[in-house]
């Protein structure tokens, strides 16, 4: 037979028939509901225990919580700690006068309730921060203040920010007049520093030696010529460009090359809105060849939709310069090009 242990639940229930063995009643760690389910008992017998104990249960049956220790008077110590703090006590004197070491309790208590004026500590900067202020209603921009103070703006923004604003001391339109201003002495300025450097940089490449410029045209050509393709093979040497610059320097690199200007065929792309006439007479002056021997132009069908930029008396479309009978030139070319890319390739490794 097994017994039951002591403390548990069916030691409660009233003993079987023929089962002589009794055990004391005190309440046990199960639920009461299940205890009043089998064997009804008495409050009384419930909270009745072996100690002398406080009660545990109320009379609907569930347990009660005690508000034991020195805080359970929480509105009386509540009071006593405003009391003190509209007295002018800090946090460490209600402290040492309630003995309430918990600091939760203790803020708690003086929930509410602001600090005596004696506990606050100057900021580092409240100095600062009263000329700040000092300023801003005087009617000085942030701006000013910093430079003045030599503080950040977010600093400066956080001190005076809840006071008014400072009315204009121009209208829009001065406004925008000052802005243009200041744009146009920053744009003056840019283009002489522009200048120069490019004078500068003009001085720099000094006398061009003939193998400076045999190399320089070689890329030239490499960049802006007509090249051929494997899946199309077109032997001969064509250059379009519509810089006049460009232009110069690859006839000069052509007369290095020995190549006379009788082989020299000139033809126009330009857009047919343009003055072709114009631009076949400043071509022929740029290349110091007569107009005549000039190709048919290439125009190209104006679009209206598109926003052009290249137009006015500047514009003079591109010029293409074929060298006749340059299959040979053109082979060379590549060959040149080819070797300045392997000498390039052994300096990088």
């Amino acid at each position: 037979m097994v017994f039951p242990r002591r403390g548990h639940a069916s030691s409660l229930r009233a003993p079987t028939a023929g089962f002589p063995v009794s055990f004391p009643d005190w309440p046990t760690p199960h639920s009461v509901t299940v205890r009043l389910q089998y064997n009804p008992i008495s409050l009384e017998l419930l909270n009745r225990t072996p100690f002398g104990r406080r009660p545990s249960f109320r009379p609907d049956g569930m347990r009660m919580t005690h508000a034991t220790g020195k805080y359970a008077d929480f509105a009386g110590l509540r009071e006593r700690a405003v009391e003190l703090r509209r007295a002018g006590y800090s946090l460490r004197q209600i402290r040492d006068e309630l003995k309430i070491y918990n600091n939760d309790i203790l803020h708690r208590l003086v929930k509410g309730e602001p600090p005596p004026t004696w506990t606050k500590r100057p900021n580092a900067k409240d100095d600062l921060r009263q000329k700040a202020r000092e300023l801003r209603l005087q009617g000085w921009t942030y701006d000013q203040i910093e430079a003045e103070l030599g503080c950040s703006r977010s600093s400066v923004s956080l001190w005076v920010r809840d006071l008014p604003k400072p009315e204009p001391r121009y209208t829009p339109e001065e406004q925008r007049a000052l802005m243009q201003a200041g744009l146009a002495r920053l744009r003056a300025t840019q283009n002489e520093e522009r200048k120069r450097a490019k004078e500068s940089a003009t001085q720099e490449v000094g006398d061009l030696t003939e193998r400076e410029l045999f190399l320089t045209g070689v890329a030239l050509y490499w960049a802006e010529g007509a090249k051929s393709k494997p899946y199309d093979r077109r032997e001969r040497a064509v250059f379009v460009n519509s810089d006049p610059g460009v232009i110069r320097v690859y006839l000069a690199w052509l007369d290095l090359l020995g190549v006379s200007r009788e082989r020299l065929r000139f033809r126009v792309l330009i857009h047919e809105s343009a003055d072709v006439d114009a631009a076949h007479r400043y071509w022929a002056d740029l290349a110091d060849a007569d107009a005549s021997v000039f190709a048919r132009p290439t125009l190209k069908k104006h679009n209206p939709k598109t926003v052009r930029k290249n137009t006015g008396d500047d514009y003079h479309g591109c010029l293409v310069v074929t060298v006749a009978r340059s299959a040979e030139l053109y082979n060379r070319i590549e060959g040149w090009w080819s070797g300045i890319v392997a000498h390039a390739q052994a300096r990088l490794r």
